[in-house]
């Protein structure tokens, strides 16, 4: 997956019961974030996990 402003990013999506975990890590950087919800909202999780890896970049 590319984002316009973070480049390259590798997203996973693992299913634990009724919660579901985003990873999101920066390919160029290493910087790995995560983000636990619902399982019924994958996109959102999604979305809060890239916008975590975009302040974690910020704050380096």
């Amino acid at each position: 997956m590319t984002t316009d402003d973070l480049g390259e990013v590798i997203v996973e999506l693992t299913r634990n019961g009724p919660y579901l975990k985003c990873s999101a890590i920066h390919v160029a950087t290493g910087v790995e974030v995560s983000a636990v919800g619902p399982v019924a909202e994958p996109k959102g999780l999604e979305r809060i996990a890239l916008a975590k890896l975009r302040r974690a970049l910020a704050s380096r």
